[in-house]
């Protein structure tokens, strides 16, 4: 047996209830910005339709450690800030009690985004109602089991980001002998392949 099956035997033995994310938590649109206001660094990045910050402000509406879901554009999509950051009104952020990990509900969106995008309205720019999200459930065990949990697959995410850096190098350096190897200078009307180290 598992630590979390241990913890969940001894925390929750007759089983984990579902919940809706609106019973439970706090979840508000974020605050227009004007985009003349912002920067392209800064301390603080501005998430409005999409992951893709829309620029930097000199302030922060919400702390580190927050889910949200954009409603607009990018609909549909979920994200977690690791730093203090800005949420304009495209953005539905999730603030939970202290029996609540806030990491735990992001991993939960995650794992069925496919249906909170399938509730986005399909219009000339997709639209997510803040009711779909509050309607969304997801498991409660005790906040001990969440962190675990929390714990676990965040060690998974370091690991698949370390393996995709690695890949990533070793595809580039592939390229680069590739195009060494198969490289060919003209002599004399015939051709000689490009010694390897010539340009190195």
């Amino acid at each position: 047996m598992n630590k979390i099956d241990k913890l969940l035997e001894e925390l929750c033995p007759k089983g984990v209830n579902f919940v809706k994310l609106g019973e439970v938590c706090d979840i508000n649109r974020g605050i227009r910005v004007v985009k003349k206001d912002l920067h392209k660094t800064g301390l603080f990045p501005v998430y409005q339709n999409s992951m893709i910050p829309l620029g930097f402000y000199n302030k922060s509406n919400y702390l580190a450690g927050t889910t949200f879901v954009i409603s607009a554009g990018s609909a549909g999509e979920v994200g977690y800030s690791d730093v203090d950051f800005w949420a304009a009104d495209d953005c539905l952020c999730i603030t939970c009690p202290d029996y609540i990990c806030n990491k735990f509900v992001y991993y939960n969106l995650i794992n069925k985004q496919h249906l909170l995008k399938s509730r986005v309205r399909k219009a000339s720019v997709p639209r997510l109602s803040r009711s779909a999200v509050e309607n969304f459930e997801i498991p409660l065990p005790p906040i001990e089991v969440q962190n675990e949990i929390v714990g676990i697959l965040d060690r998974f995410a370091d690991l698949a980001a370390s393996l995709q850096a690695e890949l990533q190098a070793r595809i580039q350096q592939y390229e680069y002998y590739r195009n060494k190897l198969l490289s060919f200078n003209e002599i004399g009307g015939g051709y000689a392949r490009r010694d390897m180290d010539e340009d190195e």
